[in-house]
């Protein structure tokens, strides 16, 4: 298929087979279907370090990302994520937040960022660009409407977004992810999934 749009998934969750990967797994499938090339990549297996907080990505001047001092896998990762199109960004709240693995991603895309030290704010590299769209994924033990509003992971991953130069078409929040043990997503959040990842491509 010619213009093939690339999609990269980044997925922050822990479990095999939760909520958060069922509502990739629909997503996938449906970009899948509309022709995308999409990538998955599970952060739970991917090589990222903890940030140094030395700030030494930061003073490197330009649009692109600036370049880490710790050799690891993020180097690849920023390499697919300015290489992609679009995007979906999933993780499922955990004590009011995205997980941890989820956190040390956002963490090391201050590489995003210039801010030299002379300068009491930063500049994001990708304001006032042309923004890619991406579609957002969480979820919580809690009712939907609840995690909406009172737990940051929803605002979070929508931070990771604009953070990387992208604009959200969308969310699927899902509420009540601990009622049983083995919990199977929806049939709502199934159609809500397919739905997003057809506005994704569409964007």
């Amino acid at each position: 298929m010619t213009n093939q749009i690339k999609v990269l998934v980044i997925n922050g969750s822990y479990r095999d087979d939760g909520i958060t990967d069922q509502a990739l797994e629909v997503t996938v499938e449906a970009l899948a279907e509309a022709g995308a090339d999409t990538e998955v990549i599970n952060l739970r297996d991917y090589p990222i370090e903890f940030c140094l907080n030395c700030r030494e990505c930061t003073q490197q001047p330009g649009s692109s990302p600036g370049r880490c001092v710790l050799d690891d896998g993020m180097h690849e990762l920023i390499d697919k994520i300015e290489a992609s199109q679009a995007y979906v960004l999933a993780s499922p709240t955990n004590f009011s937040s995205v997980t941890a693995i989820f956190k040390r991603f956002m963490e090391r895309l201050v590489a995003y960022a210039y801010w030299p030290w002379d300068k009491p704010y930063p500049k994001f590299r990708k304001q006032g660009l042309t923004q890619k769209p991406a579609m957002l994924i969480s979820s919580s033990a809690a009712p939907s409407w609840m995690g909406r509003w009172l737990f940051a992971s929803g605002r979070q991953l929508d931070t990771a977004a604009k953070t990387i130069g992208a604009k959200s078409v969308g969310t699927l929040f899902t509420g009540l992810a601990s009622a049983e043990k083995h919990q199977r997503l929806s049939r709502k959040s199934r159609e809500r999934a397919r739905a997003l990842a057809s506005r994704l491509i569409a964007a």
